[in-house]
Protein backbone atom coordinates (compact mmCIF):
# COMPACT_ATOMS: atom_id res chain seq x y z
CA UNK A 1 0.00 0.00 0.00
CA UNK A 2 2.47 2.40 0.81
CA UNK A 3 4.50 1.56 -2.39
CA UNK A 4 1.76 2.32 -4.71
CA UNK A 5 0.96 5.74 -2.23
CA UNK A 6 4.83 6.57 -3.53
CA UNK A 7 4.46 5.48 -6.89
CA UNK A 8 1.16 7.52 -7.17
CA UNK A 9 3.27 10.28 -5.72
CA UNK A 10 5.72 9.94 -8.44
CA UNK A 11 3.40 9.50 -10.97
CA UNK A 12 1.99 12.47 -10.28
CA UNK A 13 5.41 14.61 -9.91
CA UNK A 14 6.35 13.41 -13.19
CA UNK A 15 2.84 14.47 -14.81
CA UNK A 16 3.51 18.01 -13.15
CA UNK A 17 6.91 18.22 -14.76
CA UNK A 18 5.73 17.20 -18.12
CA UNK A 19 2.85 19.40 -18.42
CA UNK A 20 5.06 22.73 -17.10
CA UNK A 21 7.44 21.10 -19.87
CA UNK A 22 5.18 21.50 -22.51
CA UNK A 23 3.19 24.94 -21.89
CA UNK A 24 6.56 26.61 -21.54
CA UNK A 25 7.19 28.95 -24.12
CA UNK A 26 10.35 27.90 -25.62
CA UNK A 27 9.20 24.08 -25.93
CA UNK A 28 10.34 24.82 -29.64
CA UNK A 29 13.34 26.26 -28.87
CA UNK A 30 13.96 23.15 -26.64
CA UNK A 31 13.17 20.57 -29.93
CA UNK A 32 15.64 22.70 -31.70
CA UNK A 33 18.36 22.71 -29.36
CA UNK A 34 17.83 18.75 -29.07
CA UNK A 35 18.56 18.81 -33.12
CA UNK A 36 20.98 21.56 -33.35
CA UNK A 37 23.20 22.15 -30.29
CA UNK A 38 25.85 19.35 -31.06
CA UNK A 39 25.72 20.02 -34.77
CA UNK A 40 27.37 22.95 -36.35
CA UNK A 41 26.83 22.04 -39.62
CA UNK A 42 23.42 24.10 -40.18
CA UNK A 43 25.35 27.05 -39.35
CA UNK A 44 28.44 26.11 -41.32
CA UNK A 45 26.40 25.20 -44.42
CA UNK A 46 25.41 28.45 -44.11
CA UNK A 47 27.70 31.13 -42.68
CA UNK A 48 30.18 32.35 -45.38
CA UNK A 49 32.68 35.04 -44.03
CA UNK A 50 34.11 35.55 -47.57
CA UNK A 51 31.06 37.63 -48.59
CA UNK A 52 31.84 41.19 -48.54
CA UNK A 53 28.89 43.14 -47.13
CA UNK A 54 29.25 46.29 -48.32
CA UNK A 55 30.14 47.66 -51.73
CA UNK A 56 33.51 48.48 -51.96
CA UNK A 57 34.86 48.53 -55.52
CA UNK A 58 36.85 45.60 -54.62
CA UNK A 59 35.06 42.92 -55.76
CA UNK A 60 33.29 41.94 -58.94
CA UNK A 61 29.48 40.86 -59.18
CA UNK A 62 29.10 37.90 -60.77
CA UNK A 63 26.37 37.41 -63.52
CA UNK A 64 24.67 34.61 -61.30
CA UNK A 65 24.40 36.95 -58.60
CA UNK A 66 23.28 40.23 -60.72
CA UNK A 67 20.85 38.08 -62.69
CA UNK A 68 19.07 36.99 -59.35
CA UNK A 69 19.26 41.15 -58.20
CA UNK A 70 18.18 42.42 -61.46
CA UNK A 71 14.92 40.37 -61.35
CA UNK A 72 13.96 41.98 -58.40
CA UNK A 73 12.64 44.73 -60.32
CA UNK A 74 12.14 43.10 -63.69
CA UNK A 75 10.55 46.55 -65.38
CA UNK A 76 13.70 48.43 -64.94
CA UNK A 77 16.59 48.61 -67.30
CA UNK A 78 19.44 46.82 -66.10
CA UNK A 79 22.79 45.15 -67.49
CA UNK A 80 25.94 44.88 -65.81
CA UNK A 81 28.01 47.59 -67.50
CA UNK A 82 25.52 50.27 -65.90
CA UNK A 83 25.83 48.41 -62.59
CA UNK A 84 28.96 48.93 -62.59
CA UNK A 85 29.10 52.56 -63.65
CA UNK A 86 26.65 53.35 -61.49
CA UNK A 87 28.89 51.44 -58.67
CA UNK A 88 32.14 53.40 -59.87
CA UNK A 89 30.37 56.92 -59.21
CA UNK A 90 28.94 56.18 -56.40
CA UNK A 91 32.65 55.51 -54.69
CA UNK A 92 33.66 58.91 -56.31
CA UNK A 93 31.30 60.41 -55.08
CA UNK A 94 31.28 58.83 -51.40
CA UNK A 95 35.41 57.60 -50.90
CA UNK A 96 34.24 56.18 -47.40
CA UNK A 97 32.88 53.73 -48.68
CA UNK A 98 35.74 52.40 -50.22
CA UNK A 99 36.90 51.37 -46.50
CA UNK A 100 34.93 47.94 -46.28
CA UNK A 101 33.20 46.18 -43.54
CA UNK A 102 34.80 47.39 -40.23
CA UNK A 103 34.77 44.79 -37.28
CA UNK A 104 32.81 45.64 -33.70
CA UNK A 105 32.85 44.34 -30.83
CA UNK A 106 28.96 44.27 -29.09
CA UNK A 107 25.76 44.95 -31.76
CA UNK A 108 22.50 45.12 -31.02
CA UNK A 109 20.45 44.51 -33.95
CA UNK A 110 16.70 46.53 -33.10
CA UNK A 111 13.49 45.66 -34.79
CA UNK A 112 10.46 46.72 -35.63
CA UNK A 113 8.07 44.50 -34.14
CA UNK A 114 4.92 45.55 -31.80
CA UNK A 115 6.59 42.99 -29.03
CA UNK A 116 9.05 45.50 -28.31
CA UNK A 117 6.31 47.58 -26.42
CA UNK A 118 6.05 48.18 -22.86
CA UNK A 119 9.75 45.07 -23.18
CA UNK A 120 12.03 48.37 -21.27
CA UNK A 121 15.03 47.09 -22.96
CA UNK A 122 15.99 50.61 -23.59
CA UNK A 123 18.93 50.74 -21.75
CA UNK A 124 20.01 47.66 -22.55
CA UNK A 125 19.66 48.19 -26.07
CA UNK A 126 21.95 51.65 -25.47
CA UNK A 127 25.24 50.12 -24.35
CA UNK A 128 25.76 48.24 -27.03
CA UNK A 129 28.98 49.64 -29.13
CA UNK A 130 27.02 49.39 -32.35
CA UNK A 131 23.04 49.65 -32.68
CA UNK A 132 21.38 48.71 -36.09
CA UNK A 133 17.79 50.01 -37.05
CA UNK A 134 15.82 50.07 -39.84
CA UNK A 135 13.79 52.20 -42.03
CA UNK A 136 11.98 54.74 -40.60
CA UNK A 137 11.14 53.72 -37.40
CA UNK A 138 11.10 56.16 -35.01
CA UNK A 139 12.78 56.57 -31.08
CA UNK A 140 11.44 59.91 -30.15
CA UNK A 141 8.97 58.57 -26.94
CA UNK A 142 9.77 54.90 -27.46
CA UNK A 143 12.95 55.49 -25.77
CA UNK A 144 12.44 53.02 -22.86
CA UNK A 145 11.68 50.17 -24.68
CA UNK A 146 13.92 51.04 -28.22
CA UNK A 147 16.83 52.95 -26.84
CA UNK A 148 18.38 56.31 -28.11
CA UNK A 149 21.24 55.09 -29.63
CA UNK A 150 21.92 54.89 -33.56
CA UNK A 151 25.43 54.22 -35.39
CA UNK A 152 23.96 52.16 -38.44
CA UNK A 153 20.51 52.69 -39.97
CA UNK A 154 19.49 50.69 -43.50
CA UNK A 155 16.98 52.07 -45.62
CA UNK A 156 15.97 52.12 -49.46
CA UNK A 157 14.19 55.01 -51.20
CA UNK A 158 10.84 53.90 -49.99
CA UNK A 159 11.60 54.10 -46.81
CA UNK A 160 14.11 56.63 -46.39
CA UNK A 161 14.64 59.08 -43.05
CA UNK A 162 17.11 62.10 -42.06
CA UNK A 163 19.69 60.86 -40.23
CA UNK A 164 22.17 63.15 -37.47
CA UNK A 165 25.73 63.76 -38.50
CA UNK A 166 27.27 60.50 -36.38
CA UNK A 167 24.63 57.39 -37.81
CA UNK A 168 25.79 55.70 -40.82
CA UNK A 169 23.17 55.56 -43.43
CA UNK A 170 23.39 52.29 -44.71
CA UNK A 171 21.70 51.70 -48.22
CA UNK A 172 19.71 47.97 -49.20
CA UNK A 173 19.97 48.52 -52.60
CA UNK A 174 17.14 46.28 -54.24
CA UNK A 175 17.41 48.10 -58.12
CA UNK A 176 20.08 50.43 -59.33
CA UNK A 177 17.84 53.35 -59.11
CA UNK A 178 18.08 52.99 -55.68
CA UNK A 179 22.18 53.63 -56.13
CA UNK A 180 21.36 56.22 -58.31
CA UNK A 181 18.70 58.06 -55.41
CA UNK A 182 21.23 57.78 -52.80
CA UNK A 183 24.01 59.64 -55.10
CA UNK A 184 21.88 62.61 -56.17
CA UNK A 185 19.61 62.73 -53.18
CA UNK A 186 22.64 63.36 -51.18
CA UNK A 187 24.04 65.99 -53.73
CA UNK A 188 21.77 67.78 -56.44
CA UNK A 189 18.63 66.05 -55.57
CA UNK A 190 16.91 63.30 -57.09
CA UNK A 191 14.46 64.51 -60.05
CA UNK A 192 11.59 61.97 -59.80
CA UNK A 193 9.94 58.52 -58.58
CA UNK A 194 10.87 55.27 -58.25
CA UNK A 195 7.68 53.11 -58.01
CA UNK A 196 6.06 55.16 -55.94
CA UNK A 197 7.21 58.88 -54.54
CA UNK A 198 10.28 59.10 -52.68
CA UNK A 199 12.34 62.03 -50.85
CA UNK A 200 14.03 63.84 -53.31
CA UNK A 201 17.04 64.96 -50.67
CA UNK A 202 17.83 63.67 -47.05
CA UNK A 203 19.94 64.77 -44.26
CA UNK A 204 22.81 62.31 -43.67
CA UNK A 205 26.58 62.78 -43.08
CA UNK A 206 27.86 61.70 -46.23
CA UNK A 207 31.21 60.21 -45.13
CA UNK A 208 29.08 57.63 -43.85
CA UNK A 209 27.63 56.53 -46.46
CA UNK A 210 27.24 52.35 -46.76
CA UNK A 211 25.53 50.39 -49.24
CA UNK A 212 24.80 46.44 -49.02
CA UNK A 213 26.60 44.41 -51.97
CA UNK A 214 24.16 43.15 -53.89
CA UNK A 215 25.60 39.68 -53.83
CA UNK A 216 25.67 40.02 -50.33
CA UNK A 217 21.48 40.27 -50.91
CA UNK A 218 21.84 37.13 -52.89
CA UNK A 219 24.07 35.65 -50.38
CA UNK A 220 21.58 35.99 -47.92
CA UNK A 221 18.63 35.07 -50.03
CA UNK A 222 20.52 31.37 -50.87
CA UNK A 223 22.25 30.53 -48.39
CA UNK A 224 20.08 31.75 -44.84
CA UNK A 225 16.30 31.85 -46.88
CA UNK A 226 17.21 28.88 -48.88
CA UNK A 227 15.72 30.49 -51.60
CA UNK A 228 12.17 30.35 -49.75
CA UNK A 229 11.13 34.20 -50.16
CA UNK A 230 11.46 36.09 -52.89
CA UNK A 231 13.71 38.59 -51.12
CA UNK A 232 15.21 38.83 -47.62
CA UNK A 233 13.72 41.89 -45.25
CA UNK A 234 15.79 44.69 -44.44
CA UNK A 235 15.26 43.56 -41.02
CA UNK A 236 16.70 40.07 -41.54
CA UNK A 237 19.36 41.56 -43.84
CA UNK A 238 20.26 43.93 -40.56
CA UNK A 239 20.85 40.44 -38.29
CA UNK A 240 22.89 38.64 -41.22
CA UNK A 241 25.31 41.46 -41.57
CA UNK A 242 25.58 41.85 -37.71
CA UNK A 243 27.27 38.22 -38.11
CA UNK A 244 29.22 39.51 -40.52
CA UNK A 245 30.50 42.58 -38.63
CA UNK A 246 30.42 42.14 -34.76
CA UNK A 247 31.89 39.88 -32.01
CA UNK A 248 29.04 39.48 -30.51
CA UNK A 249 25.00 39.92 -31.72
CA UNK A 250 21.69 40.47 -29.74
CA UNK A 251 18.50 41.24 -31.52
CA UNK A 252 15.31 42.80 -30.24
CA UNK A 253 12.28 43.58 -31.75
CA UNK A 254 11.70 40.66 -34.76
CA UNK A 255 8.40 38.05 -34.79
CA UNK A 256 4.74 38.69 -34.69
CA UNK A 257 3.09 40.24 -31.38
CA UNK A 258 1.48 37.72 -28.54
CA UNK A 259 -1.62 37.90 -30.78
CA UNK A 260 0.61 36.91 -34.07
CA UNK A 261 -0.17 40.21 -35.54
CA UNK A 262 3.05 41.43 -37.27
CA UNK A 263 2.73 45.29 -36.53
CA UNK A 264 4.80 47.60 -35.79
CA UNK A 265 5.34 49.56 -32.02
CA UNK A 266 4.52 52.34 -33.21
CA UNK A 267 0.98 51.95 -34.96
CA UNK A 268 -1.96 51.28 -33.77
CA UNK A 269 -3.01 47.60 -35.18
CA UNK A 270 -5.99 48.12 -37.99
CA UNK A 271 -5.92 45.05 -39.48
CA UNK A 272 -5.82 41.66 -37.02
CA UNK A 273 -5.24 39.55 -39.73
CA UNK A 274 -1.87 41.75 -40.50
CA UNK A 275 0.76 39.81 -42.40
CA UNK A 276 4.33 40.16 -43.61
CA UNK A 277 3.62 41.51 -47.05
CA UNK A 278 6.14 40.31 -49.38
CA UNK A 279 8.42 38.81 -47.02
CA UNK A 280 8.44 35.09 -45.10
CA UNK A 281 8.52 36.45 -41.79
CA UNK A 282 7.77 33.01 -40.73
CA UNK A 283 11.00 31.68 -41.93
CA UNK A 284 12.98 34.74 -41.51
CA UNK A 285 11.85 34.17 -37.61
CA UNK A 286 12.86 30.35 -37.46
CA UNK A 287 16.46 31.47 -38.42
CA UNK A 288 16.75 34.01 -36.25
CA UNK A 289 15.21 31.29 -33.56
CA UNK A 290 18.07 28.82 -35.06
CA UNK A 291 20.76 31.25 -34.35
CA UNK A 292 19.99 32.06 -31.11
CA UNK A 293 19.66 28.11 -30.21
CA UNK A 294 23.29 27.74 -31.25
CA UNK A 295 24.35 30.66 -29.66
CA UNK A 296 25.52 32.58 -32.40
CA UNK A 297 23.38 35.22 -31.46
CA UNK A 298 21.31 36.36 -28.09
CA UNK A 299 17.28 36.98 -29.02
CA UNK A 300 15.19 38.78 -26.42
CA UNK A 301 11.95 38.34 -27.48
CA UNK A 302 8.50 39.28 -25.40
CA UNK A 303 6.44 36.18 -25.80
CA UNK A 304 6.30 33.26 -28.91
CA UNK A 305 4.85 34.24 -31.64
CA UNK A 306 1.75 32.39 -33.50
CA UNK A 307 1.43 31.59 -36.75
Amino acid sequence: MKMNSTFKVLAMVLMVAIVCFFLNDSISDKFLHASLAEDDSWFTRRFDKSVEPFLTGKQNLSMEAFDWWKQLQPLEEQTIEYYRAVADSLLKTFPAMSKGAERFGTCAVVGNSANLKDSHYGRLIDIHDVVLRMNKSPIKGYEDDVGSKTSHRLMYPESATDLDNVTHLVLSPFKIMDMVWLQKALTTGFPGNTYEPVRSTIQANKNLVMVLNPAFIAYVHRMWLRRSARYPSTGFLAVILALHICEEVRVFGYGADSDGNWSHYWEKLRDPKLGTGLHYGKEEYDVIRKLAVQQKIHFFKMSSPKF
